[in-house]
């Protein structure tokens, strides 16, 4: 064997790719030609497997040794990686990780890496579009319009509102960022101590501005408020963290935002608390349970605007996903650290 030949990493193919990968659809679009073209191009000689949301395969998944995985249900994910016994790494084309996670990957010992930072962009444009929307008050001049009534309304500066957001991932700081550029006050907690620049594509370093507080301070946040924005993961402890205890804690005034994930609010808590008037209104991009059906009283909540798990998209979502992967993979043929390696103690 020649030193080009040698197994760089940990594939087993030539200069260490993976024997074969396997492929399922990511962002609810098919692969593009190009997209294929890349991924080959990175792994070369690796064979590419085409496998199913329900998981059926185009081919034989016993040399799979890399999984670019879409959104797939638990079940589906762990049937698959029962099919490839020589699995060593999952890459989440998704950033929650909840269902990757599963007891099956543990005993596997799979690495797991995730898409940290491909949707923070279009996600913080959302936060903005909302926190815009409801300050110069366009939903009451859409009635107005509707109404065919002339009568202008008073609105808020961006400058004069304090946007506080729990999560300062890649899409916390997203946030906080796009926030501080229009002058407002920005307070923000995390769990962990470091004030490193989160990992993924396009992260920038937090704005000076941005005031830090650790997780433990969230009470504080909600108080001083006035849009709440959701943007920590998924996990045990963050299960129903907005509960009706928390959500008391809240300005009268103040508004919530999920762009994280749905579980992270108790929903008929919320709704109690748009009834009563124990905070202002709320925006969910991400539900519990999804789609929302047509007959959910949702849709009927006063100031609750619901959109159906849109804010992550954009036309350069999917080219930001498979330039990640293709990195990872060179750095996997390499056998360094994986970009976005997740934590599996932590959750995320």
């Amino acid at each position: 064997m020649t030193s080009s030949d040698a197994r760089a990493g940990p594939g087993s193919g030539l200069g260490g790719v993976p024997a074969a990968i396997a492929l399922t659809p990511i962002l609810s679009a098919r692969y593009r030609q190009v997209d294929l073209q890349r991924i080959a191009e990175a792994a070369p000689g690796s064979r590419l497997v085409s496998v199913s949301l329900e998981g059926l395969a185009d081919g034989p998944l016993d040399d799979v040794e890399v999984l670019l995985r879409g959104p797939l249900p638990a079940g589906v994910f762990d049937r698959i990686i029962a099919r490839c016994p020589d699995l060593a790494w999952v890459h989440s084309a998704t950033a929650g990780v909840e269902r990757v996670l599963t007891p099956a990957a543990a005993t596997r010992g799979l690495v797991i890496s995730n898409a940290r930072g491909v949707f923070s962009a279009p996600i913080a444009e959302y936060v903005l579009m909302m926190i815009l929307a409801v300050s110069r008050r366009l939903p009451q001049l859409l009635e107005l319009q509707r109404e065919r009534t002339w009568q202008p309304l008073e609105a808020i500066e961006m400058r004069d509102l304090t946007v506080g957001v729990v999560g300062l991932g890649s899409i916390g700081r997203a946030v906080a960022g796009l926030a501080s550029s229009f002058g407002s006050q920005v307070i923000a907690t995390r769990r962990r101590d470091d004030a490193g620049t989160a990992g993924g594509p396009d992260s920038k370093p937090l704005p000076d501005s941005v005031e830090v507080l650790a997780a433990e301070a969230l009470p504080e946040l909600l108080s001083r408020s006035d849009f709440v924005v959701l943007a920590l993961p998924l996990t045990p402890e963050t299960e129903d963290l907005f509960d009706e205890q928390r959500l008391s804690l809240m300005k009268a005034s103040a508004w919530l935002i999920n762009v994280a994930r749905g579980r992270l609010v108790d929903e008929r808590a919320l709704v109690r608390a748009l009834r009563d008037g124990t905070i202002r209104g709320a925006v969910l991009d991400t539900l519990r349970d999804e789609p929302l059906a047509p007959d959910s009283a949702l849709y009927d909540v006063p100031n609750l605007i619901v959109t159906p798990h849109t804010a992550w998209t954009s036309g350069r979502v999917l080219d930001r996903s498979i330039d990640l992967f293709c990195e990872n993979l060179a750095l996997f043929r390499r056998g360094e650290p994986l970009r976005n390696a997740v934590d599996r103690k932590l959750g995320y």
